[in-house]
Order: structure tokens, then C-alpha cells, then sequence
């Protein structure tokens, strides 16, 4: 699959199947990982692979209770080090949840790639997540998404009419 269908065809997927993730395919999510770029080559991140399930079902826990991202077979919990970020991001703050954010897209769009499902996990409890899977204090838990086969394979498909905004919605050329 290539990279525009990759886009066209990922969703935020909340029902998975218990199939695991082949070893071969978490090495291409991982590496989609690493690869992602970062202001001035950074990479001021740590990603954490869970797969363990009762460790799975403690982060659905401290994810507001949103038990869906526990069926998944592995959990990505993307972390930043904003000490190792480029530090003057806009002329007043740092890259390290961008950078973070960049790498996690790159894995979303890989997973879709592989026919595997992801989504966005903003609502957590970062305290209760570090607690959980030793994150130092220094680290910043930015995003998790759960990795998985959805348990419906037609979720992942083009978007249809509609469902996006109009270009002009929200791009503008040459102007806001």
C-alpha cells in the first residue's frame, strides 16, 4: 500500500481482535518509529511497546476506563524528553510533543499499511501511566494508541463524501 492510501484508509479503530501482532510487523511499526523525523534530528523520545495483558488492561484503566485499547495485542505509549528538544520551536517552546506526535503519525500510517488498526489516546492519567510502566519524571507521556487487527476490516476504508471538510475549508493559499 503506499503512502496516500496508507491516509486515506486509516481510522481510529476501538474494537480489536486478540490476534497478535506479528514479531516482522512490530519491526516495521518500530522502525516507522525511529525514522520519523525531528526538529534538528532530536529525537527527543522513548516509546513504550506493551504487550503484556494485564499491564494492558491497567493503562485501559488509567485511560479514563476506555477498556477498548486493552483488546488490542500491543499498546504504543509515545513519550517526550523535552530537555533533549530543540528548544526555540515557534521562538517560545520546544518540539518535543511535535516530534513525538510526527513519530506516532508515521506509526499510525504504517499500521494502516499492514491492514492493522490504531487510535489516538489523548485522555489518560500521565501520573498513573509513568507509575505503571516506570516512566521517569523527566519524560513527558504525550500519546498512547492501541496496535491491532480491528475486529470489523471494513473500518478500514477511504474516507467517503463528506466525512472530511472541503479543501478550502482548511487550506489557505497564500493567505489564512
Amino acid at each position: 500500500m503506499d503512502v496516500m492510501e496508507a491516509i486515506r484508509t486509516r481510522r481510529s479503530v476501538r474494537e480489536y481482535r486478540p490476534d497478535p501482532v506479528p514479531e516482522g510487523t512490530l519491526d516495521r511499526l518500530m522502525e516507522a518509529l525511529r525514522l520519523a523525523p525531528s526538529a534538528c534530528n532530536n529525537q527527543p523520545w522513548r516509546f513504550v511497546i506493551v504487550t503484556e495483558p494485564g499491564l494492558r488492561k491497567k493503562l485501559a484503566s488509567a485511560s479514563q476506563g476506555q477498556m477498548f485499547i486493552a483488546e488490542a495485542p500491543v499498546i504504543v505509549v509515545g513519550c517526550a524528553l523535552p530537555k533533549r528538544a530543540y528548544r526555540w520551536m515557534g521562538g517560545h517552546w520546544n518540539s518535543a510533543d511535535v516530534d513525538v506526535a510526527i513519530a506516532l503519525d508515521h506509526l499510525t500510517l504504517a499500521a494502516a499499511s499492514e491492514g492493522l488498526g490504531t487510535c489516538w489516546i489523548g485522555a489518560f492519567d500521565e501520573k498513573a501511566v509513568k507509575e505503571l510502566l516506570g516512566i521517569p519524571e523527566q519524560a513527558k507521556v504525550v500519546a498512547l494508541t492501541p496496535v491491532g487487527r480491528p475486529r470489523n476490516e471494513g473500518l478500514l476504508r477511504p474516507a467517503r463524501d463528506g466525512e472530511r471538510k472541503a479543501p478550502q475549508e482548511v487550506i489557505g493559499r497564500d493567505k489564512y
